[in-house]
Protein backbone atom coordinates (compact mmCIF):
# COMPACT_ATOMS: atom_id res chain seq x y z
CA UNK A 1 0.00 0.00 0.00
CA UNK A 2 2.79 2.41 1.16
CA UNK A 3 4.57 1.52 -2.42
CA UNK A 4 1.24 1.95 -4.47
CA UNK A 5 0.72 5.88 -2.66
CA UNK A 6 3.98 6.54 -3.33
CA UNK A 7 4.07 5.62 -6.92
CA UNK A 8 0.55 7.68 -7.29
CA UNK A 9 2.63 10.51 -5.60
CA UNK A 10 5.30 10.29 -8.10
CA UNK A 11 2.81 10.24 -11.19
CA UNK A 12 1.04 13.41 -9.87
CA UNK A 13 4.54 15.00 -9.64
CA UNK A 14 5.34 14.36 -12.88
CA UNK A 15 2.04 15.19 -14.23
CA UNK A 16 2.09 18.88 -12.39
CA UNK A 17 5.66 18.90 -13.78
CA UNK A 18 4.98 18.00 -17.70
CA UNK A 19 1.79 20.63 -17.39
CA UNK A 20 4.22 23.25 -16.12
CA UNK A 21 6.72 22.44 -18.83
CA UNK A 22 5.13 21.47 -22.01
CA UNK A 23 3.17 23.90 -24.27
CA UNK A 24 -0.23 22.80 -24.94
CA UNK A 25 -0.59 24.89 -28.36
CA UNK A 26 0.88 24.99 -31.94
CA UNK A 27 2.05 28.66 -33.17
CA UNK A 28 2.12 29.94 -36.51
CA UNK A 29 3.37 33.51 -37.61
CA UNK A 30 0.73 35.52 -38.94
CA UNK A 31 2.32 39.38 -39.26
CA UNK A 32 5.66 40.26 -39.67
CA UNK A 33 6.54 44.15 -39.27
CA UNK A 34 8.42 45.42 -41.76
CA UNK A 35 10.97 47.86 -40.07
CA UNK A 36 11.62 45.94 -36.22
CA UNK A 37 13.51 49.08 -35.09
CA UNK A 38 10.54 51.73 -35.85
CA UNK A 39 7.01 49.50 -36.49
CA UNK A 40 6.09 47.35 -34.03
CA UNK A 41 3.13 44.93 -34.04
CA UNK A 42 1.02 46.31 -30.88
CA UNK A 43 -1.98 44.49 -29.12
CA UNK A 44 -4.37 41.96 -31.64
CA UNK A 45 -7.71 41.18 -31.57
CA UNK A 46 -9.71 38.38 -33.12
CA UNK A 47 -13.27 37.40 -33.45
CA UNK A 48 -15.46 35.10 -35.10
CA UNK A 49 -17.03 36.48 -37.87
CA UNK A 50 -19.64 34.86 -40.36
CA UNK A 51 -19.99 31.79 -42.04
CA UNK A 52 -17.06 30.49 -39.86
CA UNK A 53 -14.62 33.43 -40.92
CA UNK A 54 -11.62 34.47 -38.35
CA UNK A 55 -11.14 38.07 -38.29
CA UNK A 56 -7.80 39.41 -36.47
CA UNK A 57 -7.25 43.31 -36.11
CA UNK A 58 -3.34 44.38 -35.66
CA UNK A 59 -2.37 47.69 -34.45
CA UNK A 60 0.68 49.18 -36.00
CA UNK A 61 2.71 51.59 -33.88
CA UNK A 62 6.02 52.88 -33.13
CA UNK A 63 8.27 56.01 -34.67
CA UNK A 64 8.32 54.34 -38.19
CA UNK A 65 4.79 54.57 -39.04
CA UNK A 66 5.02 56.98 -41.29
CA UNK A 67 6.52 54.57 -43.91
CA UNK A 68 3.30 52.85 -43.98
CA UNK A 69 0.75 53.64 -46.70
CA UNK A 70 -2.53 54.99 -45.74
CA UNK A 71 -4.19 57.36 -43.15
CA UNK A 72 -2.71 57.03 -39.10
CA UNK A 73 -4.64 58.44 -36.03
CA UNK A 74 -3.98 61.95 -34.94
CA UNK A 75 -3.28 60.42 -31.62
CA UNK A 76 -0.56 57.77 -30.99
CA UNK A 77 2.21 56.03 -29.30
CA UNK A 78 4.43 58.41 -31.41
CA UNK A 79 3.66 61.22 -32.61
CA UNK A 80 3.50 60.03 -36.25
CA UNK A 81 0.33 58.14 -35.17
CA UNK A 82 -0.89 54.36 -35.03
CA UNK A 83 -2.72 52.13 -38.58
CA UNK A 84 -5.22 49.15 -37.72
CA UNK A 85 -4.99 46.44 -40.32
CA UNK A 86 -6.87 43.51 -40.77
CA UNK A 87 -6.33 39.89 -41.67
CA UNK A 88 -8.92 37.15 -41.81
CA UNK A 89 -8.85 33.50 -42.58
CA UNK A 90 -11.74 30.98 -44.32
CA UNK A 91 -9.70 27.41 -42.90
CA UNK A 92 -9.48 27.80 -39.25
CA UNK A 93 -6.53 29.67 -39.34
CA UNK A 94 -4.88 27.43 -41.11
CA UNK A 95 -3.55 30.36 -43.84
CA UNK A 96 -4.67 33.85 -43.61
CA UNK A 97 -5.52 37.04 -46.25
CA UNK A 98 -5.04 40.64 -45.52
CA UNK A 99 -7.88 43.06 -46.14
CA UNK A 100 -6.73 46.40 -47.63
CA UNK A 101 -8.54 48.10 -44.77
CA UNK A 102 -6.04 50.86 -43.44
CA UNK A 103 -7.80 52.21 -40.51
CA UNK A 104 -6.16 55.20 -38.39
CA UNK A 105 -6.93 54.18 -34.55
CA UNK A 106 -5.19 52.28 -32.19
CA UNK A 107 -6.16 50.55 -29.30
CA UNK A 108 -8.51 48.27 -30.70
CA UNK A 109 -11.77 46.02 -30.08
CA UNK A 110 -13.06 43.69 -32.06
CA UNK A 111 -16.58 42.53 -31.95
CA UNK A 112 -19.78 40.95 -33.59
CA UNK A 113 -23.47 42.57 -33.39
CA UNK A 114 -26.15 42.48 -35.39
CA UNK A 115 -25.15 41.61 -38.97
CA UNK A 116 -22.33 43.20 -38.71
CA UNK A 117 -18.67 43.52 -37.16
CA UNK A 118 -17.58 46.10 -35.09
CA UNK A 119 -13.89 47.97 -34.25
CA UNK A 120 -13.46 50.05 -31.56
CA UNK A 121 -11.09 52.23 -31.08
CA UNK A 122 -9.29 55.78 -30.39
CA UNK A 123 -7.68 58.71 -31.78
CA UNK A 124 -7.51 60.83 -28.71
CA UNK A 125 -11.36 60.89 -29.42
CA UNK A 126 -13.25 57.51 -29.06
CA UNK A 127 -13.90 55.59 -32.43
CA UNK A 128 -15.60 53.22 -34.10
CA UNK A 129 -15.58 51.37 -37.19
CA UNK A 130 -18.73 48.44 -39.24
CA UNK A 131 -18.15 45.71 -41.72
CA UNK A 132 -20.82 44.83 -43.17
CA UNK A 133 -19.06 42.12 -45.78
CA UNK A 134 -17.29 39.88 -42.75
CA UNK A 135 -13.91 42.32 -42.33
CA UNK A 136 -13.02 42.92 -45.93
CA UNK A 137 -13.59 46.86 -45.65
CA UNK A 138 -14.11 49.32 -43.22
CA UNK A 139 -16.22 52.23 -42.64
CA UNK A 140 -14.40 55.24 -41.89
CA UNK A 141 -14.53 55.75 -37.94
CA UNK A 142 -17.07 57.54 -36.86
CA UNK A 143 -16.36 59.76 -33.38
CA UNK A 144 -18.75 58.55 -30.79
CA UNK A 145 -17.19 61.28 -28.12
CA UNK A 146 -14.72 63.87 -29.62
CA UNK A 147 -13.39 64.48 -25.69
CA UNK A 148 -10.08 63.16 -25.12
CA UNK A 149 -7.92 60.92 -24.31
CA UNK A 150 -9.12 57.65 -24.23
CA UNK A 151 -7.43 54.54 -23.37
CA UNK A 152 -8.16 50.79 -24.15
CA UNK A 153 -6.82 47.01 -24.93
CA UNK A 154 -8.62 44.15 -26.97
CA UNK A 155 -10.14 43.24 -23.64
CA UNK A 156 -13.95 40.77 -23.19
CA UNK A 157 -16.90 42.04 -25.19
CA UNK A 158 -20.43 41.03 -23.43
CA UNK A 159 -23.42 40.33 -25.94
CA UNK A 160 -26.21 39.13 -24.00
CA UNK A 161 -30.08 39.49 -24.52
CA UNK A 162 -29.89 41.97 -27.40
CA UNK A 163 -27.39 43.88 -25.77
CA UNK A 164 -23.69 45.48 -26.42
CA UNK A 165 -21.65 45.87 -22.88
CA UNK A 166 -17.72 46.74 -22.57
CA UNK A 167 -15.65 49.43 -20.77
CA UNK A 168 -13.48 52.17 -22.84
CA UNK A 169 -11.25 54.26 -20.20
CA UNK A 170 -10.38 57.60 -20.34
CA UNK A 171 -7.83 59.27 -19.05
CA UNK A 172 -8.86 61.11 -15.58
CA UNK A 173 -6.75 64.50 -15.97
CA UNK A 174 -4.59 65.01 -18.99
CA UNK A 175 -2.29 66.24 -15.86
CA UNK A 176 -1.97 62.74 -14.68
CA UNK A 177 0.83 60.69 -15.36
CA UNK A 178 0.53 57.36 -16.75
CA UNK A 179 -1.67 54.73 -16.25
CA UNK A 180 -4.01 57.55 -15.37
CA UNK A 181 -7.43 56.36 -16.17
CA UNK A 182 -10.16 54.74 -15.52
CA UNK A 183 -13.19 53.12 -16.63
CA UNK A 184 -16.36 54.10 -18.41
CA UNK A 185 -19.36 51.26 -19.40
CA UNK A 186 -21.20 51.47 -22.68
CA UNK A 187 -24.16 49.79 -23.70
CA UNK A 188 -25.67 49.82 -26.87
CA UNK A 189 -28.93 47.86 -28.40
CA UNK A 190 -27.18 44.90 -30.71
CA UNK A 191 -29.57 45.66 -33.17
CA UNK A 192 -28.70 49.33 -33.39
CA UNK A 193 -26.41 50.99 -35.80
CA UNK A 194 -23.13 51.22 -33.47
CA UNK A 195 -21.76 54.32 -34.89
CA UNK A 196 -24.06 56.88 -34.03
CA UNK A 197 -23.44 58.40 -30.98
CA UNK A 198 -26.88 57.90 -29.78
CA UNK A 199 -26.82 54.39 -30.07
CA UNK A 200 -24.85 54.33 -26.70
CA UNK A 201 -25.25 54.74 -23.42
CA UNK A 202 -22.60 55.88 -21.17
CA UNK A 203 -21.78 55.99 -17.27
CA UNK A 204 -19.87 58.16 -15.50
CA UNK A 205 -16.49 57.58 -15.19
CA UNK A 206 -14.71 55.78 -12.56
CA UNK A 207 -11.71 57.63 -11.03
CA UNK A 208 -9.91 54.45 -8.99
CA UNK A 209 -7.27 56.80 -7.30
CA UNK A 210 -9.13 56.95 -3.99
CA UNK A 211 -9.33 53.06 -4.21
CA UNK A 212 -5.63 52.75 -4.80
CA UNK A 213 -4.89 54.82 -2.47
CA UNK A 214 -6.85 53.16 0.21
CA UNK A 215 -5.24 50.30 -0.31
CA UNK A 216 -1.53 51.11 0.35
CA UNK A 217 -1.90 51.22 4.57
CA UNK A 218 -3.23 48.00 3.62
CA UNK A 219 -0.35 46.24 2.76
CA UNK A 220 -1.11 45.86 -0.66
CA UNK A 221 2.42 46.19 -2.55
CA UNK A 222 1.36 49.22 -5.02
CA UNK A 223 3.88 51.52 -6.40
CA UNK A 224 4.32 54.69 -5.83
CA UNK A 225 1.08 57.07 -6.96
CA UNK A 226 2.48 58.31 -9.51
CA UNK A 227 2.92 54.35 -11.40
CA UNK A 228 -0.57 52.57 -9.65
CA UNK A 229 -3.79 52.52 -11.62
CA UNK A 230 -6.29 49.89 -13.42
CA UNK A 231 -6.80 49.35 -16.89
CA UNK A 232 -7.65 47.42 -19.61
CA UNK A 233 -10.66 46.03 -18.65
CA UNK A 234 -12.84 43.14 -19.24
CA UNK A 235 -17.02 43.22 -19.24
CA UNK A 236 -17.62 39.40 -17.72
CA UNK A 237 -20.93 38.35 -17.00
CA UNK A 238 -21.80 35.99 -14.17
CA UNK A 239 -24.53 33.11 -14.97
CA UNK A 240 -24.34 30.90 -12.07
CA UNK A 241 -26.32 31.73 -8.86
CA UNK A 242 -24.07 30.17 -7.01
CA UNK A 243 -21.95 32.94 -7.55
CA UNK A 244 -20.81 35.54 -5.29
CA UNK A 245 -21.31 38.01 -7.77
CA UNK A 246 -24.51 36.85 -9.43
CA UNK A 247 -26.63 39.45 -10.25
CA UNK A 248 -28.91 39.50 -13.36
CA UNK A 249 -28.61 43.37 -13.59
CA UNK A 250 -24.74 43.46 -13.68
CA UNK A 251 -21.77 42.44 -14.90
CA UNK A 252 -18.30 41.80 -13.97
CA UNK A 253 -15.43 44.13 -14.75
CA UNK A 254 -11.85 42.67 -14.43
CA UNK A 255 -8.98 44.73 -15.16
CA UNK A 256 -5.19 44.72 -14.95
CA UNK A 257 -3.94 46.53 -11.62
CA UNK A 258 -0.37 47.86 -12.32
CA UNK A 259 0.96 47.87 -8.59
CA UNK A 260 4.10 45.96 -9.41
CA UNK A 261 2.74 42.86 -8.53
CA UNK A 262 2.35 40.36 -10.76
CA UNK A 263 -0.95 38.21 -9.90
CA UNK A 264 -3.60 40.84 -8.45
CA UNK A 265 -5.98 42.73 -10.14
CA UNK A 266 -8.90 44.50 -9.75
CA UNK A 267 -12.55 43.88 -10.01
CA UNK A 268 -15.18 45.95 -10.07
CA UNK A 269 -19.03 46.05 -10.94
CA UNK A 270 -21.02 47.45 -13.56
CA UNK A 271 -24.64 48.13 -12.49
CA UNK A 272 -27.91 48.29 -14.99
CA UNK A 273 -29.61 51.05 -13.38
CA UNK A 274 -33.99 50.78 -13.30
CA UNK A 275 -33.94 54.06 -15.68
CA UNK A 276 -31.67 52.58 -18.09
CA UNK A 277 -28.25 54.26 -16.97
CA UNK A 278 -25.41 52.57 -15.90
CA UNK A 279 -23.13 53.19 -13.20
CA UNK A 280 -19.72 51.35 -12.36
CA UNK A 281 -19.50 50.78 -8.26
CA UNK A 282 -17.55 48.66 -5.99
CA UNK A 283 -18.22 44.98 -6.14
CA UNK A 284 -19.82 43.51 -2.97
CA UNK A 285 -18.74 40.16 -1.78
CA UNK A 286 -20.22 38.05 1.02
CA UNK A 287 -17.42 39.14 3.49
CA UNK A 288 -17.13 42.56 2.42
CA UNK A 289 -16.01 44.73 -0.77
CA UNK A 290 -14.11 43.54 -3.86
CA UNK A 291 -11.40 45.65 -5.31
CA UNK A 292 -7.75 44.39 -5.35
CA UNK A 293 -7.98 40.28 -5.58
CA UNK A 294 -5.51 37.65 -7.27
CA UNK A 295 -5.88 37.24 -10.79
CA UNK A 296 -2.81 35.52 -12.39
CA UNK A 297 -1.16 37.45 -14.08
CA UNK A 298 -2.88 40.55 -13.63
CA UNK A 299 -0.41 43.05 -13.53
CA UNK A 300 -0.69 42.51 -17.31
CA UNK A 301 -3.37 42.92 -20.36
CA UNK A 302 -5.05 39.64 -20.09
CA UNK A 303 -8.32 38.14 -21.60
CA UNK A 304 -11.13 36.26 -19.81
CA UNK A 305 -13.59 34.29 -21.99
CA UNK A 306 -16.98 32.08 -20.83
CA UNK A 307 -17.24 28.36 -21.71
CA UNK A 308 -20.93 27.01 -21.41
CA UNK A 309 -19.56 23.50 -22.24
CA UNK A 310 -17.71 23.28 -19.04
CA UNK A 311 -19.36 26.61 -16.80
CA UNK A 312 -15.84 27.62 -16.56
CA UNK A 313 -14.19 31.39 -16.92
CA UNK A 314 -10.82 30.71 -18.96
CA UNK A 315 -7.59 33.55 -18.62
CA UNK A 316 -5.22 34.31 -20.49
CA UNK A 317 -2.60 35.60 -19.17
CA UNK A 318 0.97 36.56 -18.90
CA UNK A 319 3.11 34.22 -16.13
CA UNK A 320 6.21 35.50 -14.24
CA UNK A 321 9.44 33.65 -14.99
CA UNK A 322 12.69 33.23 -13.66
CA UNK A 323 14.06 35.56 -15.63
CA UNK A 324 11.82 38.18 -14.18
CA UNK A 325 10.29 38.87 -17.42
CA UNK A 326 6.32 38.31 -17.25
CA UNK A 327 6.09 39.11 -21.08
CA UNK A 328 7.84 36.34 -22.22
CA UNK A 329 5.27 33.41 -21.17
CA UNK A 330 1.04 33.11 -22.21
CA UNK A 331 -0.01 30.76 -20.03
CA UNK A 332 -3.95 29.64 -19.66
CA UNK A 333 -6.01 29.14 -16.09
CA UNK A 334 -9.50 28.06 -15.12
CA UNK A 335 -11.94 29.00 -12.91
CA UNK A 336 -15.58 27.99 -11.79
CA UNK A 337 -15.92 31.68 -9.98
CA UNK A 338 -13.70 33.97 -10.85
CA UNK A 339 -11.94 33.55 -7.58
CA UNK A 340 -10.19 30.35 -7.62
CA UNK A 341 -7.86 29.65 -10.44
CA UNK A 342 -6.13 26.92 -11.54
CA UNK A 343 -3.11 26.67 -14.28
CA UNK A 344 -4.26 25.15 -16.90
CA UNK A 345 -0.62 24.82 -19.53
CA UNK A 346 1.54 27.36 -21.38
CA UNK A 347 0.51 28.42 -24.44
CA UNK A 348 3.76 29.96 -25.72
CA UNK A 349 6.97 30.91 -24.81
CA UNK A 350 9.12 33.81 -26.66
CA UNK A 351 12.64 32.27 -27.76
CA UNK A 352 15.09 34.56 -25.78
CA UNK A 353 14.11 37.88 -23.25
CA UNK A 354 14.12 40.42 -25.93
CA UNK A 355 11.22 39.07 -27.11
CA UNK A 356 7.66 38.28 -25.69
CA UNK A 357 4.25 36.61 -26.27
CA UNK A 358 1.73 38.83 -24.43
CA UNK A 359 -1.42 40.90 -24.86
CA UNK A 360 -3.11 37.98 -26.42
CA UNK A 361 -6.84 37.50 -27.23
CA UNK A 362 -8.96 34.39 -28.10
CA UNK A 363 -11.73 32.79 -28.82
CA UNK A 364 -13.77 29.21 -28.49
CA UNK A 365 -13.87 27.25 -31.79
CA UNK A 366 -15.92 23.84 -31.41
CA UNK A 367 -13.43 22.08 -28.93
CA UNK A 368 -10.46 24.47 -29.73
CA UNK A 369 -9.01 27.77 -28.29
CA UNK A 370 -7.76 29.99 -31.19
CA UNK A 371 -5.38 32.59 -29.44
CA UNK A 372 -3.50 35.77 -31.14
CA UNK A 373 -0.51 37.36 -29.20
CA UNK A 374 1.46 40.43 -29.25
CA UNK A 375 4.96 38.60 -30.07
CA UNK A 376 8.44 38.70 -30.92
CA UNK A 377 11.58 37.27 -31.95
CA UNK A 378 15.33 37.61 -32.19
CA UNK A 379 14.57 40.83 -34.19
CA UNK A 380 12.62 42.40 -31.75
CA UNK A 381 13.63 46.08 -30.02
CA UNK A 382 11.93 44.72 -27.03
CA UNK A 383 9.52 42.30 -25.18
CA UNK A 384 6.85 45.44 -25.49
CA UNK A 385 7.78 46.44 -28.64
CA UNK A 386 7.21 43.48 -30.53
CA UNK A 387 7.68 42.77 -34.73
CA UNK A 388 5.39 39.66 -35.01
CA UNK A 389 1.87 38.37 -34.41
CA UNK A 390 1.32 34.82 -33.83
CA UNK A 391 -1.61 32.18 -34.05
CA UNK A 392 -1.80 30.00 -31.41
CA UNK A 393 -4.56 26.77 -31.40
CA UNK A 394 -5.26 24.54 -27.94
CA UNK A 395 -6.60 21.59 -29.64
CA UNK A 396 -9.19 19.92 -27.50
CA UNK A 397 -8.37 22.37 -24.59
CA UNK A 398 -11.68 21.38 -22.39
CA UNK A 399 -9.29 18.20 -21.62
CA UNK A 400 -6.80 20.59 -19.91
CA UNK A 401 -9.22 20.17 -16.82
CA UNK A 402 -8.15 18.57 -14.03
Amino acid sequence: MKRHLIMILFALLAAACGRAGHLVADEKIIATSPDPEGIYLYTPGIVEGFNGRFVVAIDYGGPGTYKLDGPKSDFGDYKEGNQVRVLYSDNKGRSWKESPARIPMMHEILFKAGGALYMMGHSGRLLISRSDDNGLSWSDPSVLCPEPRWHQSCTAVDVYDGKVTLVYEKWVADAHPWPGVGPVLMQADESADLTLPESWTFSELYDPDEDLAAARPSGIPVCNPGNAGMLETNVIRIYNESNPFYDPNSVVLMARASTGWPDIGVMLKGAFLPDGSLKIERLHKNDGDVFFTHIPGGDLKFHVLYDEKTQLYWLLHSQIDGRMNPRRRLALSYSPDLIRWTFAGLVAVAPTDNAARHYATMIIDGDDLCIVSRSGDQNAKGPHDGNIITFHKVRKFRKLVY
